[in-house]
């Protein structure tokens, strides 16, 4: 059975392709998800892909990732990013390694957007680089 990586996206990630696109790009998440499966192949991997609005949701499937023992989880918090005292915690308190994307680049956009809890407690973060930033992830989870 090949490893697992969870690919976890937080609040308003399911409006990719409408919300922003000059800054988010105009890849939706199925475009996404669809570049991480091609990819995963090639890696031998396989994608859990998840999305929700909703921190608690992102928390249990934190705690699940390491459960199931996956590889790594690949984790575009969105807003949460910035706020989220209980994500920094169960990144925390898994063993499972974290790896904190974004599509922008959260320190060259509004000073609420410079501090991340969750990048404070991630293995590694990518930024910047639209969708293109979760397969770098990808690239990067898969050598753990």
């Amino acid at each position: 059975m090949a490893d697992t990586v969870y690919v976890l996206n937080g609040p308003n990630l399911n409006l990719l392709g409408m919300r922003e696109p000059e800054i988010y790009g105009a890849d939706t998440l199925d475009d996404i998800a669809g570049m991480l499966e091609d990819r995963a192949r090639e890696h031998d991997v396989e994608i859990d892909l998840r999305q929700s609005n909703h921190e608690g949701h992102l928390v249990d499937w934190l705690h699940e990732a390491q459960a199931h023992d996956a590889k790594a989880v690949i984790l575009n918090a969105g807003a949460f990013t910035h706020t989220s005292i209980a994500l920094h915690d169960a990144i925390k308190a898994i063993r499972t390694p974290v790896i904190e994307v974004h599509l922008s680049n959260p320190h060259a956009r509004e000073d609420f957007r410079h501090l991340s809890y969750v990048g404070r407690v991630a293995r590694g973060t990518i930024a910047g680089f639209g969708a293109l930033s979760y397969l770098l992830a990808l690239d990067a989870a898969v050598r753990f």
